[in-house]
């Protein structure tokens, strides 16, 4: 015989069952969508692109105040995008000054660690193979403390804590080098006029920490549905 006290049960585990499908649904983008990453406009090897890198959050809960891009060595040279909540320098090579190892952005005022900014820089991709992978190490620096995202992503294996921010070329498009510098710096700047109204946005599927949120969002999605159904045939089996 079921009883009032045992249906509340029944009910009870059939909310708790859907609340934790839901909550793996949405802390999964959540989880990936924390790291500093970066997102192309295109990844055609040999072709111009304008590359959007975004901080989403500070150092432990201290605002960010510097981040530095080191560019690597296949990328022969970078124009990077005024925002102008930012002061912004290229640090020439050691080896060679006419080539940039890095930029840096320095804050004006702060960057809480509750909000978001981007940065947009214009590179030639280099003429490699498709599945070539660029790395692009970034140095958050806080009010107190920092955070290197450098770590290698292999694959296989488990996502770092602290990934470099990264793209994979593709296979190089026809009109690959049709495009001048003086093009790309014009698509530069309107990123960088839409990145302060939202966020920045790129193409979505060109980054691996967006597809990386899609697949955990999905496989939390079957959890928390098999959550419910195991709910559903606990509370029948009791009305039984």
């Amino acid at each position: 015989m079921t009883t009032p006290t045992t249906r509340s049960r029944s009910v009870r585990r059939l909310a708790l069952g859907a609340t934790a499908g839901v909550a793996l649904v949405f802390a999964a983008p959540l989880a990936a969508s924390a790291h500093v990453g970066v997102t192309p406009d295109t990844t055609a090897a040999g072709s111009y692109a304008n590359l959007t890198f975004a901080v989403p959050h500070g150092c432990d809960g201290s605002s960010t105040t510097e981040v530095r891009i080191t560019i690597p060595e296949d990328v022969i040279t970078v124009t990077p995008t005024v925002n102008p909540n930012w002061d912004v320098v290229e640090v020439p090579s050691e080896t060679d000054p006419d080539y940039t190892s890095a930029v840096v952005y320095t804050a004006k005022t702060p960057l809480a660690d509750g909000l978001r900014d981007t940065f947009t820089l214009s590179v030639p991709l280099p003429d490699g193979a498709a599945g070539d992978v660029l790395a692009f190490p970034v140095l958050q620096t806080c009010e107190v403390g920092s955070t290197s995202w450098d770590e290698e992503t292999v694959e296989g294996e488990d996502e770092p804590e602290h990934p470099a921010p990264v793209i994979t070329l593709t296979e190089a498009s026809d009109d690959a080098h049709g495009h001048g510098a003086s093009d790309t710096e014009d698509a530069a700047g309107s990123d960088a006029s839409g990145a302060g109204e939202s966020g920045g946005t790129a193409s979505p599927t060109s980054d691996p920490a967006t597809g990386t949120a899609i697949g955990l969002g999905v496989a939390g999605l079957v959890v928390g549905l098999a959550g419910v159904v195991l709910a559903l045939w606990a509370l029948r089996r009791r009305n039984s």
